[in-house]
């Protein structure tokens, strides 16, 4: 028969000096209180469209024109 090995790990000796668990000793510290999030103004909100317009057009004029000068060139 095969003699199987003794692989379990030693005992911990517990004293009783220890610091006792601070789990069941102190409550959770409380949470910080969050900041509830604003809207934007809707002033901000129709800039950012009209200047997200403005921006894609010219990007677009720009390629139309480079494109043609390279074509008709």
């Amino acid at each position: 028969m095969i003699k199987r090995p003794n692989l379990r790990r030693p005992t911990v000796e517990l004293s009783t000096a220890a610091r006792p668990s601070r789990i069941r000793r102190e409550p959770p510290p409380p949470e910080p209180k969050k900041k509830a999030l604003q809207p934007y103004a809707a002033e901000r909100e129709v800039w950012t469209v009209v200047i997200g317009v403005v921006l894609f057009a010219l990007a677009i004029t720009v390629a139309t024109v480079g494109i043609s000068n390279n074509v008709f060139n």
